[in-house]
């Protein structure tokens, strides 16, 4: 094994034990298994047999409902009855945090329970503790006490059992010991594992959920790690983004997530958590899923074989940015640049600009830049016939670029045998494209090892793509080659949804290793069905250049390698929730979204509250009907605000923090 899988470069799934839930297998080669949670109060049986239903139709195989306390545990059993009673058999799953007597009542009815180390006998004070060994043993010896009752209820039941670690609510024991870490996510979960083990029980199923994918993305890798190292094997992994938000947003976070880990052959089950109606969120589960369906017999008819990586030159257990050259405004410290393809228009205008970020105003002749503005524009042959804004710089064909008189703001793009054979290059940036399986690529790296005015343009034609540029990259560290590395993606896909995981998983996988200077994504417009996202047919409100400069600029924030936008951690509702989260994620994000780099918490209940949004700057937390209690990073500023002046007393809390400026 690799640090955490069984290769950086085949595709092989994980090895893990077989779980049994109801009448459906889990882990052990068995499909991904896909799964959502009922957003219904858990009291209102016909609404959530309903709701379980449409879930069920979409295509989920397990289905998650809330049971906060004992009166909603008993309700699982009507629940389930109905359910049977319509011809329902999917294996229901009851989640549970701070009431383990609603455990134990659930793993008698249902075929499942989720359990969160960091709350279900923990109450999190969010104090430090200095622990001794012997305290901290005590602690451990009282978490046994509390939990071996519903372990020996779920082995006499034969009921399967997530421990499902959130990185925003660890407990105080383990924060004090390991603090706001990966390696504390797995620890909390190896408490519960190990006293699980010792009573012969492993119908189990793990989970290292966080909003902020590189955290996820770093505690399951350790947690397969570490169980590797202790027991010898490991067990099933249900893979997920927590309050990965709606939209676009919420789909790209969940892909980065998720799709990192399957690359590499993680994952037994998945759920990707929307700020929707849980059916919306079974259809960008299986686009997910199905990218590695048939991912083996596709590299077996390949051309290429990746060679294998036996020098791994970063941890993936902890970010680290790549050191690179500096070339121009790309690599070293500066932040990812982000190229725009206007390769297929026929002419160029001054208002195509503002589908990337460049407002033009005929009466100043001047451009107004956003945030989200693009760094570079690709051309193809064409140049343009106006004087581009200051920030803009243009990248063409080598052909074209012999053409221009302004060598200040155009530059070259060569493929690889051309830059080899040409003399002709420019002594600010050389843009090189280069196919990693391509044999001259391999050539081109000692062609530009002393040149350090080349920015690699890297792509891969092979079917399991990230992990052949991975390997590519990993040669450049290996070989002391610094020069920067734009991540370019083609995709070919035909639905919006598959366009943001295609987008998402290759070059996301790679910014949360610390790989790439910046991002470069291609499409066909003309290929893509006008599909509704959140609601709204999404071809109506945004053109491509737009869909495709918003996602490259969304990839970067939700990977934190560049933050151009307000940031929603948004939780995905559930029967706890005490407002419509949905409508006021929106209400919030209409009157906040120009704040660039702040971000707001929205969540529905204590539960996904202080904890959870553990990497909020500001939270907005339902803590009764109609109430609203709004914090500061953990802290509580305003309790039990009216829900109808709760967003007007979120943007004075702003104001008072200076966090806000007019738009």
């Amino acid at each position: 094994m690799q640090l955490y899988c069984d290769s950086l470069t085949e595709y092989k799934r994980l090895a893990t034990r077989e779980v049994r839930i109801g009448d459906l297998l889990l882990g052990n080669f068995n499909p991904i298994r896909v799964q959502t949670m009922t957003t219904t109060d858990t009291m209102d049986t016909i609404g959530t047999v309903e709701q379980s239903i449409r879930c069920i139709e979409a295509g989920a195989e397990l289905v998650r409902i809330t049971a906060p306390s004992k009166k909603e545990a008993e309700n699982l059993l009507v629940i389930k009855n109905e359910l049977h009673k319509r011809g329902y058999k999917t294996p229901l799953v009851a989640d549970i945090h701070f009431t383990p007597n609603a455990a134990e009542i659930a793993a008698r009815i249902i075929e499942k329970v989720r359990v969160n180390p960091g709350n279900y006998v923990d109450k999190k004070k969010f104090e430090q503790i200095d622990y001794t060994d012997a305290e901290y043993a005590e602690e451990i010896d009282r978490i046994r006490e509390r939990f071996t009752p519903l372990v020996k209820i779920c082995k006499e039941y034969g009921t399967a059992m997530r421990i499902g670690t959130n990185h925003g609510s660890l407990s105080d024991r383990i924060m004090s010991r390991y603090g706001d870490t990966p390696m504390g996510m797995v620890e909390s979960a190896m408490e519960f594992l190990r006293i699980a083990r010792n009573e012969s029980y492993h119908n189990i199923v793990l989970s290292m959920k966080a909003s902020n994918p590189q955290v996820m993305v770093q505690a399951y890798r350790l947690l397969v790690n570490v169980m590797m190292d202790e027991f010898g094997e490991c067990y099933p992994l249900h893979l997920g983004v927590t309050e990965a938000g709606d939209g676009e947003d919420g789909r790209i976070k969940s892909a980065i997530g998720i799709g990192s880990l399957l690359e590499d052959g993680l994952g037994d089950t998945i759920r990707v958590s929307l700020t929707e109606d849980p059916e919306f969120e079974i259809p960008v589960c299986r686009d997910l899923v199905k990218r590695y369906t048939n991912r083996q017999s596709a590299i077996d008819n390949s051309q290429w074989t990746i060679p294998a990586l036996t020098k791994i030159p970063y941890s993936p257990f902890e970010y680290t940015r790549r050191n690179t050259n500096t070339v121009s405004n790309i690599g070293g410290k500066q932040v990812p640049v982000v190229i725009a393809d206007f390769m297929k228009g026929e002419t160029i205008r001054h208002e195509d600009l503002q589908s990337i970020g460049y407002t033009y105003n005929t009466e100043t002749d001047k451009f107004t830049i956003a945030d989200a503005a693009a760094d570079f524009i690709y051309t193809a042959k064409k140049q343009l016939g106006f004087a581009l804004p200051g920030t803009l710089k243009v990248i063409c064909d080598h052909a074209t670029w012999l053409q221009v008189t302004d060598k200040e703001k155009y530059y070259p793009l060569f493929q690889s045998t051309e830059y080899l054979k040409s003399t002709d290059h420019s002594g600010i940036l050389n843009f090189v494209a280069a196919d990693v399986n391509d044999p001259a690529s391999q050539e081109l790296l000692q062609a530009i090892r002393k040149d350090r005015t080349v920015v690699l343009c890297l792509y891969s034609s092979h079917p399991h793509a990230m992990p052949s540029v991975r390997r590519y990259i990993s040669d450049l560290v290996n070989q002391g080659i610094a020069c920067p590395v734009i991540l370019a993606v083609e995709s070919n896909d035909t639905t919006i949804d598959e366009q943001l995981i295609h987008f998402s998983t290759d070059s996301g996988a790679l910014l949360l290793d610390g790989m790439g200077d910046g991002i470069w994504l291609m499409n066909e417009p003309e290929k893509i069905q006008n599909q509704k996202v959140s609601g709204r047919t999404y071809l109506e409100t945004k053109n491509n250049h737009q869909f495709i400069n918003n996602t490259s600029f969304s990839i970067l924030q939700a990977t934190r390698t560049r933050i151009s936008k307000t940031e929603y951690i948004s939780c995905p509702s559930c029967g706890r929730t005490l407002f419509d989260l949905q409508e006021t994620t929106a209400k919030i994000r209409s009157v906040t979204h120009h704040l660039k780099g702040v971000k707001i918490a929205i969540m529905g209940c204590i539960v996904n509250g202080p904890g959870e949004m553990a990497d909020a700057d500001f939270g907005y937390v339902g803590s009764g009907v109609g109430k609203i209690t709004l914090y500061k990073g953990k802290e509580i500023v305003k309790r039990n605000v009216d829900s109808a002046i709760a967003v007007e007393e979120l943007i004075n809390l702003l104001k008072e923090n200076n966090a806000w400026v007019e738009k």
